[in-house]
């Protein structure tokens, strides 16, 4: 079973997994994530970026953001996957140590970490 967020950093990164099927469900997702608690939404990525093995958008907040967001994204994702993940300037660390999820637990692609 996949580890599920926890409070534990000051900022965070979720990542919104999507493929064609559901891209629009994940944008309207993570537009609605930005309206209701201000969180900061990158682009909606309709390709493979960084170690992410499928198309996504990404949501950065903080602690304080966290504990309102998270059940928010849990009851609104729908079935889509979403890697949450602490900032700590640590990149393998964050996407491995830190990292939890909603949703099924997706293979990272870790070998841009020197991993």
């Amino acid at each position: 079973m996949p580890k599920h967020p926890e409070n534990r950093f000051s900022a965070y990164h979720a990542h919104v997994y999507f493929d064609e099927h559901t891209v629009d469900q994940a944008t309207a997702l993570c537009e609605q994530a930005g309206a209701l608690f201000g969180v900061t939404v990158g682009r909606v990525h309709r390709k493979l970026v960084g170690p992410h093995p499928c198309w996504s958008c990404q949501l950065a907040f903080t602690a304080s953001q966290f504990d309102q967001l998270i059940p928010w994204l849990e009851q609104h994702r729908n079935g889509l996957t979403v890697l949450v993940h602490g900032q700590t300037g640590d990149n393998l660390k964050d996407h491995t140590t830190h990292a939890s999820w909603l949703g099924n637990e997706v293979p990272l692609n870790l070998a841009m970490f020197g991993a």
